[in-house]
């Protein structure tokens, strides 16, 4: 049975994630692919009962500790349920956000210690990593603006990271980019402020770079 490959995008608020997750699932689906697209926080039912507790409610609701600890108990039940067994059935899973944004998030942009953040996901995860990481980076201000665009009520008890302050997100977008720069061999950055069908263009081209399979040949450049 071929192997599955596990690839995650990741980002800050309104770098386009969530619609470049489906737009490379149907790519690879369109190649003969088997995929599942899947997202984090959630992924699975327990997960998705935890991603209630995180995306809602007020800004201050839980301190780092406990916030890092939700977010890795939805992973746990994500990749025992969901994840690991489509990747031994060879399935390829696109998932929106892993481990990435908890590092993002609640180290570099709340302030948790890195190692602490990697002690704690070597526990959940048994260090388990993706195959590749595609982060859109696009600066903050831009980034909000387009979440808020979507969704303008940003009272809204559904959008908790959204209404963190502006400061946290530069935070969020820098620690992604350190990220990137301390794993190369995993992760690439697109600049996702070019328009729609050139993200998916440099991602398709990313992904085809790195899996060299006969099912996934170099897709045309397109024009920019």
């Amino acid at each position: 049975m071929a192997k599955g490959r596990f690839i995650t995008i990741e980002g800050g608020e309104g770098a386009g994630k969530t619609t470049h997750v489906r737009r490379l699932a149907a790519t690879l689906r369109d190649r003969g692919c088997t995929v599942l697209d899947t997202r984090e926080p959630g992924g699975s039912p327990g997960a998705e009962q935890i991603r209630a507790l995180l995306v809602s409610g007020d800004v201050g609701r839980w301190d780092v500790v406990t916030e890092t600890l939700l977010h890795l108990a939805a992973r746990r039940d994500h990749l025992v349920r969901a994840i690991w067994p489509a990747l031994a059935a060879g399935t390829w899973v696109v998932c929106d956000r892993y481990a990435d944004s908890t590092m993002a998030y609640q180290g570099y942009g709340q302030g948790l210690a890195p190692e602490i953040v990697d002690r704690f996901h070597a526990l959940a995860t048994d260090g388990f990593k993706p195959d590749l990481t595609l982060i859109l980076d696009l600066p903050a201000d831009r980034g909000l603006s387009r979440a808020w665009s979507r969704n303008p009520d940003r009272a809204s008890d559904n959008n908790r990271y959204e209404r963190m302050d502006r400061t946290f997100h530069e935070r969020l977008r820098q620690g992604f980019l350190t990220i990137a720069r301390s794993e190369p061999g995993r992760c690439v950055v697109i600049d996702a402020s070019q328009d729609l069908d050139a993200v998916s263009a440099a991602i398709e081209q990313a992904v085809f770079d790195r899996f060299q399979t006969p099912a996934l040949e170099p897709p045309p450049l397109r024009p920019r």
